[in-house]
């Protein structure tokens, strides 16, 4: 096993989904005290892998049509698209 690869896609995804929309829901279902925490830990926990698995599954079928560079150079943009896209409806 590649520890160090899997050290660096725990640490980057735990980063990305800290504040994230997807914990600040998963903190409102926790809060309403009629629903049990595990429940929401399992929901949250299985809705993660489940989206992971997709990206995966995408992520490995696409780098097999296109180069994983020009991949990687599409990403960055939809990021900076984002970005741009969030700084200019503030």
């Amino acid at each position: 096993m590649d520890i160090k690869t899997l050290a660096l896609v725990f640490a980057t995804v735990f980063v990305a989904e800290l504040g994230d929309k997807t914990q600040l829901a998963t903190v409102l279902f926790a809060a309403d005290r009629e629903v049990s925490g595990w429940l929401v830990f399992a929901g949250a926990s299985s809705a993660l892998v489940v989206s992971a698995g997709l990206g995966v599954l995408v992520g490995s079928t696409m780098s097999n049509v296109i180069d994983t560079r020009i991949l990687s150079y599409v990403a960055g943009a939809g990021f900076v698209a984002i970005g741009i896209w969030t700084l200019v409806t503030a």
